[in-house]
């Protein structure tokens, strides 16, 4: 009886406790509804996402919540409300457009979700619609536009590229896919002109080396290429013709098409490329400036959600090019009087499984990335007397490179909520890389057959001491097999949040770079009618780094006006700096040896300004002052002055954009890439127009181009088209002064990486 008069005592209390309301609504955007947007409860793990028609219904228990709605791309929109009966709650949001990236989550500084402005390192952006707007057809195009940053082509036979961040070469530089470092030195060489702009979602750009997360060698900075993301049912099919220089063909075809499930567990994008261009000779003596390309690539990412506190995340890619330059002739390559050909069969991929437990406060991530490069490559100049040229052409130069690539580790977070009067996540892991590089020419006696291991270890603590300041503490260690002893890298972020607009960083780094041929170590160019090739030291040991950084961020919005700048400078100290001493020749030609140098200092500053008009005008700019030099001068050239700077390196250079959107059909972008004056080895070559070898200081360039477009939607057909054109380097800002003949220097290159360029397009896609 006692019991039955607490249950009935009780039983209203239950009710009361159990009853839920309803909140429901729709998202909209510029008047148009937004599909996938996120409702989520502040401090539950309550939430829901919008489905097609831009509309939601989630349930709740009684009570007072902060709802916040966003998007990716979208400014976040926060609503207080109240569920206190039965009744459904209408509840809608419009959200505006992030134009300036200032709401985005990003997760490269720390391998955790963080909005920018909350980030402790400074992560820049560049979506897909900028890609876009700056007419990039590959990531090498795309990396040009951010402050810190530049994109050189350093070869005028088989135009390599490189990236250099904050005034350091390629080879300090971290480019990751998906954030795995399957970029292979091989890669390194042509990998940023073979991904396709179509397979990028957005990339992330850390500048310097603070984020104890990545690389010992990521000293300049990472890139991390983040590949499409499955988010709704949508495709696109875009054609774009190029001619350069009046005398060049350049067909692009790219497609891409994604499929989600209803339940919205498991989704799958796909996107596939090809790319046909002819060779350019920029100045009539039948040998390329820009080889040809011919490049096919497809690829997939895949998601599912075996449950709601698991995802599976599965990416595959190939990439197959032909690249061929020097004399244009319609013969195979050894009978052309110079050329280099490459064919490239790349394949690449990543697994990544995450379970989140303990309340959402634990994730444990485990991953495995990794990448196949089968290469068959020709590099020759064709001898003009006998008995040479009979024994060359018994035996020319052909070579295979074979390079794998893996990478596999696990990952731990925990998040603390109260920790020493604020909170913290706790990130430690370990992970373990193996690279495989073998590079053969037979005829030259050349072969590089290098195997690296890097088992490391990570700690990195991400702690809000309050709402206005964070501290990112962490260390690597790495246990490198060309390197005599395990190395212990420190690393440091401080993050002042002084108001609400501005944001104080400082940042300081260690890391180090293994005796091990990089790169660019792995091209051979050609220098007065003969090959150059680069090989180690036998002394050669690793070089150490420590990094400084300092920034100020401040952006202001109002209603109809939007902006900001960034200032940081950096500093680095190189010990036992890597530098190319030159050997002389031998019967092939030049040969150089990477040793070891007293140290080196790179120091500068980077302003980067952006600013937004009412949505209609779009302003973004960087400008960079620097200087690298070698503590001690060091030979670049036999018999010539050694030099304290860094050669290929200008003290300044920079990049603007400009976007107008005057309406949704109508759109007008121009983008401008300055390039600072630098010096040059220049070697000499019979009949190349060059007599000695020389330091050459090369002249400024500035380039211009120019994108309009033109939309059009057909809502029955939920089809949309666009028409684009313009010109790239309006001006024609090219290198005017290249060595001709097959004798010539073919790293005698510098400036703009291509000529005028006109192009126009079609892109069929989903409204």
């Amino acid at each position: 009886m006692k019991n039955i008069i607490w249950i009935l005592f009780l039983l209203p209390l239950f009710h009361l406790f159990s009853q839920t309301g309803t909140l429901e609504g729709t998202v909209i955007s510029n008047g148009d509804v937004l599909a996938w947007a996120t409702i989520q409860l502040k401090g539950t793990q309550i939430g829901t996402t919008t489905d097609e028609s831009g509309k939601y219904r989630l349930n709740a228990p009684f009570g007072t919540y902060t709802v916040v709605c966003q998007s990716i791309g979208y400014k976040s929109n926060l609503k207080e409300i109240t569920l206190d009966n039965s009744r459904p709650l209408q509840l809608d949001f419009e959200l505006k457009e992030d134009v300036m990236g200032l709401e985005q989550v990003v997760v490269t500084g720390t391998r955790t979700d963080k909005r920018r402005t909350d980030s402790p390192v400074i992560v820049n952006l560049i979506n897909s619609k900028t890609l876009d707007n700056v007419v990039a057809t590959n990531l090498s195009d795309g990396l040009r536009f951010q402050p810190g940053l530049r994109v050189e082509t350093d070869c005028q036979t088989c135009n390599y590229t490189q990236l250099r961040i904050n005034g350091l070469q390629g080879g300090y530089s971290q480019i990751l896919i998906n954030g795995r470092p399957i970029f292979s030195p091989l890669t390194g060489l042509y990998g940023m002109e073979q991904i396709p702009t179509n397979m990028i979602e957005r990339i992330e750009i850390v500048r310097g080396g603070v984020s104890a997360l990545y690389g010992s060698s990521a000293i300049g900075g990472t890139v991390n290429v983040i590949t499409k993301i499955p988010r709704q049912n949508d495709y696109s099919f875009t054609y774009t013709y190029q001619n350069m220089g009046n005398n060049a063909n350049d067909h692009l075809l790219v497609g891409n098409a994604t499929v989600v499930n209803p339940k919205r567990n498991a989704g799958a994008t796909f996107f596939v490329s090809k790319r046909d261009r002819d060779t350019y000779d920029a100045n009539g003596d039948n040998f390329s400036e820009l080889p040809q390309l011919i490049n096919n690539s497809f690829g997939t990412n895949f998601f599912y959600l075996p449950q709601e506190n698991q995802k599976l995340e599965v990416s595959l890619s190939s990439i197959n090019e032909y690249r061929y330059g020097g004399e244009v002739v319609d013969k195979p390559a050894h009978l052309a009087q110079q050329s280099e050909e490459r064919t490239h069969n790349v394949l690449m991929g990543s697994l990544d499984y995450q379970i989140n437990f303990n309340e959402e406060k634990s994730a444990l991530i485990l991953y495995y990335g990794g990448q196949y490069t089968d290469r068959d490559h020709y590099t020759g100049i064709i001898p003009d007397d006998e008995p040479q040229l009979g024994e060359f052409l018994a035996d020319p130069p052909y070579g295979i490179s074979n390079v794998t690539t893996h990478q596999g580790g696990t990952q731990y977070n925990h998040r603390f909520n109260e920790f020493l009067g604020g909170k913290t996540v706790l990130t430690f892991g370990s992970e373990f890389v193996y690279d495989q590089v073998l590079d053969v020419i037979e005829p030259y006696n050349y072969k590089i057959d290098q195997t690296t291991r890097n088992l490391s270890g990570f700690v990195q603590n991400d702690w809000d001491i309050n709402t206005k300041l964070n501290f990112l503490s962490g260390f690597r260690v790495d246990d490198h097999n060309l390197v005599d002893k395990t190395i212990f890298s420190p690393r440091l972020s401080l993050l002042y949040k002084w108001n609400k607009e501005t944001q104080l960083r400082l940042g300081w780094g260690t890391g180090f770079r293994a005796p091990q041929a990089f790169d660019t170590d792995l091209h051979i160019a050609f220098a007065g009618g003969g090959i150059s090739r680069v090989s180690l030291s036998d002394a050669l040991k690793e070089e150490r780094s420590n990094s400084f950084t300092g920034s100020i961020n401040y952006d202001k919005a109002s209603e109809h006006f939007i902006a900001g700048f960034t200032l940081e400078g950096f500093y680095t100290q190189l010990n036992d700096a890597f530098f190319l001493f030159p050997l002389g020749e031998d019967e092939f030609g030049q040969r150089f040896e990477k040793r070891n140098g007293s140290g080196a200092t790179v120091k500068g500053i980077t302003l980067e300004t952006r600013a937004n008009f009412d949505y209609l005008l779009q302003i973004d700019a960087g400008f960079t002052l620097q200087s690298s030099l070698f503590n001690d001068p060091v030979e670049n050239i036999e018999g010539l002055e050694a030099k304290r700077a860094f050669l290929r390196t200008p003290n300044d250079y920079g990049y603007a954009t400009f976007t107008y959107t005057p309406t949704k059909k109508l759109s007008a972008s121009a983008n401008i890439v300055y390039t600072g004056p630098m010096e040059i080895a220049h070697f000499s070559g019979e009949g190349t127009g060059q007599e000695v070898d020389e330091y050459s200081k090369s002249p400024s360039f500035t380039e211009l181009s120019l994108r309009l477009g033109y939309n059009h939607e057909f809502p029955k057909i939920d089809t949309g088209i666009e028409i684009f054109g313009g010109v790239k380097n309006l001006t024609n800002a090219y290198q005017d002064d290249f060595d001709m003949g097959k004798n010539r220097d073919s790293n005698y290159v510098y400036g703009p990486g291509a000529p005028r360029t006109v192009f126009i397009g079609l892109r069929i896609k989903s409204l």
